[in-house]
């Protein structure tokens, strides 16, 4: 196998946005309440990381001979990093809580012969919602430059490169793992975008969270934009 350049592998790395430009207090999701109906969601996530080869995982991972936790802070952002509020990291450990009673959010992961694995709703999403949070192992940005993963997401930009974050959802993620992107390139791409991945500074630590930017119907594919804030990602090719 021939490894990539540097800039190959930027080009596969996912973004997300630092900034909101409007301050508005996030929504926890709405679980289906019928229990048969939330079996099936976990059961679409469960055979599509089974295919992939992968565990689930709603946390940030730290294993030896990666980053350590100690390396994920926000403060080493270049240009600094939007904080979660209080109310709203009481919104998202509500969220984390849910998911460890087995109440899903309402998604369902569905293999599509044009796009591969995407994500739907399988009820209807309130704009702000959170919809999940990315999650996978933790390792530096400069350790990852001829990796294969398409998935990577940008944890930390750091001022020192050397301090930059990555989280890899390679051997370990959850249902963030398969939402997909859009064509940037187009209009039709761009209206196609129902939610959005931000960073934030969750007591202090750098934390990925995908929301809702608009009401999204049952039925309807999510996506979001692969390059919220570095513009690197080659989507020119994106359904």
């Amino acid at each position: 196998m021939k490894c990539r350049s540097l800039q190959d592998s930027r080009k596969r790395r996912r973004r997300s946005l630092v900034y909101q430009k409007k301050r508005r207090r996030l929504l926890p999701f709405i679980p289906s309440a019928d229990p048969t109906q939330r079996l099936k969601q976990m059961g679409t996530l469960a055979s599509a990381l089974t295919a992939l080869h992968m565990e689930f995982s709603d946390d940030l991972t730290y294993l030896p001979g990666m980053a350590p936790q100690s390396a994920n802070q926000a403060k080493f952002e270049q240009g600094g990093m939007q904080v979660l509020s209080k109310e709203d990291i009481e919104t998202l450990e509500q969220c984390r809580a849910m998911c460890k009673r087995g109440e899903c959010p309402p998604l369902l992961v569905v293999f599509d012969s044009c796009e591969g694995y995407t994500v739907e709703a399988d009820d209807q999403i309130k704009d702000l919602t959170i919809i999940a949070e990315y999650s996978g192992d933790v390792d530096y940005i400069k350790n990852r430059e001829h990796d294969d993963c398409d998935s990577m997401m940008t944890l930390l930009l750091a001022r020192d490169p050397s301090k930059s974050l990555v989280i890899c959802p390679d051997k370990r993620g959850n249902i963030a793992r398969f939402i997909n992107g859009i064509n940037n390139h187009t209009p039709d791409g761009k209206k196609k975008q129902n939610c959005k991945c931000v960073r934030y500074s969750v007591n202090g630590e750098c934390r990925v969270i995908l929301v809702a930017t608009r009401d999204i119907a049952k039925g309807e594919k999510l996506y979001y934009d692969y390059n919220g804030y570095e513009h690197e990602y080659p989507t020119q090719h994106f359904v």
